[in-house]
């Protein structure tokens, strides 16, 4: 039990043993912050909206079997990546 902060719920107990079980795989959000890298989900979120409205252009039409290749060439124009595309 963990009571040194006066916790003794066994939400905060099972919470507290899942943050030990997988602690390995918690992300260092302090080393991606001094990488400069976002780690929000903001950009996430914008890139998505986006995407969603340049599939939406006014006028435009798109088959449903052509977005992926439309999207995989958007992923790869912003990645730089132009060779996958």
């Amino acid at each position: 039990m963990h009571t040194a902060y006066g916790w003794s719920a066994p939400q905060v107990n099972n919470f507290l043993a899942d943050l030990d079980q997988h602690r390995s795989r918690l992300p260092n959000y302090a080393a991606y912050q001094q990488l400069k890298i976002d780690i929000g989900s903001g950009a996430v979120s914008s890139t998505i909206k986006r995407i969603g409205r340049r599939l939406k252009i006014s006028g435009a039409q798109w088959k449903s079997e052509n977005v992926n290749q439309v999207l995989k060439q958007r992923c790869a124009y912003l990645n730089l990546d132009l060779n996958t595309a």
